[in-house]
């Protein structure tokens, strides 16, 4: 064991930090990588969100303590590129991004593999709150609140294989209690909370990069009548309620977003409740044709406490079908798959024809 290495991603955060002190612990020879991701003007935001300046310097901070070498790599680029881009596009035809997930896939893991190509270094690991199957396969740990299965399910089986999930038997207060133990001087540091590169919220971003791109318009009901107006649809998500400015005696709830023609439609929480949907730039673990005539469990957002339904095949588009109706359903949103608690794969949801 204590010739085998692996390369963990640190974050500045406590669960990276004892993440690396296990793995030490049960013999690893331990690399820490910080990626810098946020470009300079958004890096000097410490305390709002992660991956400021100031986490970087705990991650290294950290492994100085542990006496295990820190390596800093820049991928703002690639991190504009996959993630900022992505999830300004999305707003912009009505939709609603979920960048962490593509972050993981597009730039940490991926980046963190490649370091670990590079070095000729099998392993590799995170803070991430997950476990294995029998299988090999990522694990809905139902037990743990913190499970992250969710957020991993677009990495490559190959690359799960490879991962170490040290955390994949704790909770965060015994997380945060084994950095106090071992003098991790960030055991009290916050969890982070928001977007990494919106650290004021994503309007106030959108507002910043779109300008003048946004426009004024009219909130619609079904009919199409108008019902009120909207200070711009890119601000707004399927499912809404809060904010809306309207005052029409009930709760109204946003039902539709048509960039095309600058409309909300919104109406009564009944409109939301969809029985159907489609998945698009999906990946899954098994053939589809093993998985039809199977009962799933599926996750429509990170959320959800899990929903009962079948995939099904039609002209080669993939959809899933809810036993019941739901609401779950945001367009742009990530749905993710399991049989008998395995994550069996997933995609991102769509429900326009």
């Amino acid at each position: 064991m204590k010739n085998k290495k692996v390369v963990v991603g640190m974050s500045g955060g406590i669960d990276s930090s004892v993440a690396a002190l296990l793995l030490q612990q049960q013999g690893y020879e331990v690399i820490g990588v910080t990626l810098k991701h946020l470009p300079d003007e958004l890096s000097e935001n410490p305390g709002k969100t992660c991956c400021s300046l100031d986490d970087i310097n705990d991650a290294r901070y950290t492994c100085y303590n542990l006496g295990i070498p820190h390596y800093v790599i820049n991928v703002v680029d690639e991190f504009k590129k996959e993630v900022m881009e992505y999830f300004v596009k999305m707003y912009n035809e009505g939709k609603t991004p979920s960048p962490c997930v593509i972050c993981d896939e597009k730039v940490k893991i991926k980046k963190l593999v490649e370091f670990a190509d590079k070095m000729r270094i099998k392993y590799i690991s995170t803070g991430h709150y997950s476990k294995k199957s029998m299988n090999g396969l990522l694990m809905w740990d139902k037990e743990n609140r913190k499970d992250q299965s969710y957020m991993l399910y677009r990495l490559d089986k190959d690359i799960v294989e490879r991962f170490l999930f040290p955390l994949s038997e704790y909770e965060k207060p015994q997380v945060r209690e084994i950095a106090r133990q071992h003098g991790i001087h960030t055991h009290n540091k916050p969890d982070s909370q928001g977007i990494c590169f919106a650290p004021n919220g994503y309007i106030p971003y959108l507002q910043k990069v779109l300008g003048d791109e946004v426009k004024k318009g009219n909130f619609v009901d079904k009919d199409g009548n108008v019902v009120g107006q909207h200070i711009g649809y890119q601000f707004y998500t399927i499912g809404q309620r809060r904010g809306l400015g309207l005052n029409l005696g009930k709760p109204f709830f946003v039902s539709e977003i048509r960039p095309e023609t600058n409309e909300i439609v919104v109406g009564d929480f009944e409109e939301l409740l969809i029985d159907e949907i489609e998945v698009i730039n999906y990946k899954l673990y098994y053939k589809i044709e093993e998985l039809l005539d199977k009962e799933i469990i599926a996750r429509p957002r990170f959320s959800s406490k899990g929903l009962k339904g079948k995939l099904i095949l039609k002209e080669d588009l993939l959809f899933f079908k809810f036993n019941e109706k739901t609401h779950e359903n945001s367009e742009g949103q990530h749905i993710v798959f399991y049989l008998n608690d395995e994550l069996i794969g997933g995609g991102e949801i769509k429900t326009k024809k």
